[in-house]
């Protein structure tokens, strides 16, 4: 079976682009923006409303889960499409080596050979990077930051029963500020690269 890294991270860590610089420096697939696109293509929803509910929960209360629409078999839209989600990652596993970024990879693939990767950084940091990336003030960018993670803590909580960002759940967890983009990326890489050869 290939080894698969899976990326969680902060908003405004920056892991996204670290999964995506991690696999162009191994020379592997990175699925982020495909799998929201396989998913709109099984389901028929729109990616915006995939991107939404695939990892984010409907309010900051998983409570909220409670009150979403359900069909007679007692499942929510946003249950067929995490299990919709859930075969989309399985699929793109299969084909080889990759890295996956979000979207409860790690818990999805936890039967495979995984190096399973969390992404967290200074909140100042954070909120820099945000400013810088989506335009935003200070206040809006924390204001994002707090609302978006504390949707995909609820929306992991729910659909694996763990904790979204508890180290027990990953192999490593790393500070993109202490090493940077680059050498984050790099040290992903060398950790994969050397498990491998084992």
């Amino acid at each position: 079976m290939s080894k698969i890294i899976t990326i969680s991270r902060e908003f405004g860590s920056g892991g996204k682009y670290i999964g995506i610089l991690t696999a162009k420096k191994l020379g592997i697939p990175c699925y982020d923006r495909d799998i929201i696109e396989k998913i709109a293509e099984e389901s028929g929803f729109v990616d915006d409303f995939i991107k939404r509910v695939t990892e984010y929960a409907p309010s900051k209360s998983i409570f909220a889960y409670s009150f979403v629409g359900r069909g007679a078999s007692g499942e929510s839209i946003e249950d067929k499409i995490f299990a919709i989600q859930e075969k989309v990652i399985k699929e793109l596993a299969d084909k080889g080596p990759c890295v996956i970024v979000g979207r409860s990879a790690d818990y999805i693939l936890r039967n495979y050979d995984t190096l399973d990767v969390f992404i967290y950084a200074p909140t100042a940091d954070k909120v820099k990077r945000t400013m810088n990336f989506k335009g935003v003030s200070e206040r809006e960018a924390k204001k994002l930051i707090k609302e978006t993670d504390k949707k995909r803590s609820i929306n992991y909580k729910y659909y694996t029963g763990k904790t979204w960002g508890e180290r027990e759940n990953y192999t490593v967890m790393l500070n993109s500020t202490e090493l940077g983009i680059e050498k984050t990326a790099e040290f992903i890489a060398e950790i994969y690269r050397r498990e491998t050869e084992k």
